[in-house]
């Protein structure tokens, strides 16, 4: 395939959890050996991309910092264009209260100009408290991703959006949610790697982000079914992947 740039989601096309996808090292080293360029892209707002790089290397997969793009800095550059060294109230791991501050945001419960929600290892009442209130008095209400579940190692837990919707549900507030399968992030992404859209293709494993995402913002696509689109139910959707593949190990660039 002569695509010029790759931007590639994480979790179900190379990790499942803690295990690496078959294919996917390979996969990877194709595009370096080809001389294509490639981004990791993920929802996931916990961790920055120095510990998102440590924990792939730790179960062997080397990628470093600078290929992975999250929907949190995404969320930061938000910010930063819409009200230039804002404040905001953010509930959230590192992997979001870093870029925010690197944009020159101040965090803070003091009059915010934003709520901005993320996930954490444990969402606490006194914050979600706190944020509704400072909704309901005009903040406006930001998230970083609108994924409602998340895997851990005992089953599911509750995302962000899932959050979002308790906040939603009580203020009568809508969040923006800023990451897949909002183009806003495809276009930081293609950005960040200094891309067009028309030489770059989303490789994804599910129909209602990575693909829809990638159909909106003008790219190609690429499905793969190591993740949670089964192959019966792709013709559900009234958008299509350009192709589809099994694993990224079919994918030769």
């Amino acid at each position: 395939m002569e695509y010029k740039n790759y931007l590639i989601d994480m979790d179900g096309v190379l990790v499942r959890g803690t295990n690496i996808i078959p294919g996917a090292n390979e996969f990877l080293d194709r595009l370096r050996q080809a001389g294509r360029n490639y981004l990791i892209l993920t929802n996931n707002p916990i961790y920055t991309p120095a510990d998102l790089s440590h924990r792939l290397r730790a179960i062997g997969m080397e990628v470093p910092e600078s290929k992975i793009f999250t929907s949190a800095m995404a969320t930061a550059q938000f910010l930063n264009r819409q009200r230039p060294k804002g404040k905001a109230f953010v509930i959230g791991e590192s992997g979001l209260t870093s870029p925010i501050h690197y944009v020159g945001y101040i965090i803070t419960d003091l009059e915010p100009d934003y709520v901005v929600l993320g996930e954490t290892y444990a969402y606490n009442l006194d914050m979600i408290t706190k944020a509704i209130r400072f909704i309901a008095n005009g903040a406006h209400f930001i998230a970083t991703n609108p994924d409602v579940s998340g895997p851990s190692e005992t089953g599911i837990v509750p995302a962000c959006g899932a959050m979002a919707a308790l906040i939603e549900k009580t203020t009568g507030v809508s969040p923006f949610f800023v990451g897949k399968p909002n183009s806003l992030m495809m276009r930081n992404a293609l950005n960040y790697i200094n891309a067009h859209s028309e030489e770059t293709v989303m490789v994804g494993d599910r129909m209602d982000t990575d693909i829809v995402a990638g159909v909106t913002s003008g790219m190609d696509t690429i499905l793969v079914l190591t993740g949670v689109t089964q192959r019966a139910e792709i013709s559900r959707f009234p958008y299509q992947p350009t192709h589809v593949f099994d694993s990224v190990a079919d994918i030769i660039p």
